[in-house]
């Protein structure tokens, strides 16, 4: 239970952090039968897919090495089924929002694996 609050809290902090830099919050938590989508967010006429990594520390790695291909291929079909269901025709990407402790997130922008 501990682990999900702290998931939770570091998607939290992702959003203030995208928020900021002019992203809508379109929707958290995205399921469909693929799996799970932390964050659809929208800017520039571009929705972005992106996942988030909270560690507290970096002792076992750093967030973000914890985003394998299998991880990234559920993202992408996830991703299709939201792009289907919304018919959309536009731009698209692929992020990774780390977070370390109180860190401040480290945005990794058109990720591919």
């Amino acid at each position: 239970m501990e682990h999900l609050k702290k998931g939770l809290a570091g998607e939290s902090k992702a959003c203030d952090y995208l928020i900021e830099k002019g992203y809508g919050i379109v929707e958290r938590n995205y399921r469909s039968g693929k799996g799970e989508i932390d964050i659809i967010a929208f800017k520039d006429i571009c929705y972005y897919f992106i996942e988030v990594k909270y560690r507290k520390n970096n002792r076992y790695g750093y967030p973000e090495d914890f985003v394998n291909k299998k991880k990234f291929q559920m993202v992408q079909q996830t991703a299709e089924a939201y792009i289907l269901q919304h018919d959309w025709h536009g731009r698209i990407r692929f992020d990774v929002i780390a977070i370390t402790g109180e860190e401040e997130p480290v945005h990794m922008e058109d990720i591919t694996l």
